[in-house]
């Protein structure tokens, strides 16, 4: 990995900046995204809110009770991805590798583009001004020779700054830090390793491998020993080189209407296209994934009779495969992902009949692309889906995130 420059991107308290920036009036607050019902989480908590004790995916009932001054604002997911599209457009300008993590994160490779925007540090300080100058946002990055230290490197910028680790300066800058820090070690594997007598990532790098796989398995025991040496040989995957390209939500109330359920499906499935079509992608199938009441996991995958990046087959796929595999109790989480990519296939491949219909969906999908770059994602959309937004305080999809 060197010289390799990698950089994650993080929008700061992307959904509480986003309110806040759209009402000036709600600067200075402690204000929290999310829903009001018994079950609702909190979405985003601005800086302000954090102060409290308030974070990201705490039960809003709890936030209410660390803060009696909350300001509760509901979450507006059509308008985040209309930003989030933005934000991605000016991360393309610096990289065409950016990989995203979610609507406000991505890890972007710089290396070998100090030709065309000078030193890594005066690129994301470019970078970042140019999402403040056009989204009016800030963000927070870091960069490192690995994808971990620059996401560690994030976390210690925020609010609105930047942290460099150069190649050479990478374990002097794990050695000292928990192992909490590193990806994997969640509050068990923590425990565990604590009982080992090894708290810092210093710790962990000078235990024997041996040691650790007797208490956390040979997998797991090699995976944080490579981390702990600052080692992770995994590269940016832009979408177009992606395994699969999904999108998912989790809402606040249970669903058990199969026609609400289908309506989220459809959206689901028209953004997966939208990316694939970005890409310059085609998937040759199809998984639908929902998550029951007690937190059960169920996915299912169906094949496509023919490469497409079409909304309309996708979502077809998905709800020939919900039909057959009906959830036996109420979902809090439903999702659609292509996989088995490759790239769009060229014109002329086909019998004739099925190229003028492949060609008639993809003028009008690229219609539709065109519409939702210049106006927004819910500038233009199907009429079922327009009834679903209607219903929406029925069950506002949620999505914890800081």
């Amino acid at each position: 990995m060197a010289g390799k420059v990698i950089v994650h991107v993080d929008l700061d308290a992307f959904y509480a900046s986003v309110e806040v920036r759209d009402d000036p009036s709600l600067k200075g607050k402690p204000l929290v995204v999310g829903g009001e019902g018994r079950r609702s989480v909190v979405a985003a908590a601005s800086y302000e809110a954090r102060k409290f004790g308030v974070h990201s995916a705490m039960p809003m009932m709890r936030a209410r009770a660390l803060c009696r001054e909350l300001v509760i604002v509901a979450p507006r997911m059509h308008h985040y991805v209309d930003v989030s599209r933005d934000f991605f457009r000016i991360l393309g300008r610096w990289s065409p590798l950016v990989e995203g993590l979610s609507l406000d994160e991505a890890f972007l490779d710089l290396s070998g583009t100090d030709v065309l925007f000078g030193d890594a540090e005066a690129a994301v300080a470019a970078l970042r001004r140019a999402v403040r100058d056009e989204l009016g946002l800030a963000c927070s990055a870091g960069i490192a020779p690995v994808k971990f230290v620059a996401k560690i490197g994030s976390d210690f910028a925020k609010p609105d700054g930047q942290v460099r680790v150069l190649d050479g300066a990478v374990q002097p800058f794990l050695d000292p830090l928990p192992v909490s820090r590193l990806w994997g070690v969640g509050k068990k594997t923590e425990a565990s390793l604590t009982m080992l007598g090894i708290q810092t990532i210093y710790d962990l790098r000078m235990a024997e491998v041996s040691l650790l796989a007797h208490k956390l398995g040979p997998h797991a025991a090699q995976h944080l020993s490579q981390l702990a040496h600052g080692k992770d040989e995994r590269s940016v995957v832009p979408d177009r080189d992606a395994k699969s390209i999904g999108q998912e939500e989790t809402f606040e109330h249970d669903l058990s209407d199969h026609e609400h359920i289908r309506g989220y499906l459809l959206g689901q499935a028209e953004r997966v296209a939208a990316r694939l079509r970005e890409a310059g992608v085609v998937a040759r199938g199809v998984t639908l994934k929902y998550k029951l009441r007690d937190f059960t996991l169920v996915t299912r995958q169906t094949s496509l009779a023919a490469p497409s990046d079409d909304g309309e087959v996708l979502y077809d796929a998905v709800c020939a495969l919900l039909a057959a595999n009906p959830p036996r109790a109420p979902i809090r989480l439903c999702g659609v992902s292509a996989h088995k990519l490759e790239q769009r296939p060229l014109p002329g491949l086909f019998d004739q009949q099925r190229a003028d219909a492949n060609d008639k969906r993809a003028r009008l999908n690229a219609a539709l692309d065109g519409i939702h770059k210049k106006h927004g994602a819910s500038s233009i959309m199907r009429a079922k889906l327009l009834d679903l937004g209607a219903r929406q305080n029925v069950a506002d999809p949620v999505k914890p995130k800081g």
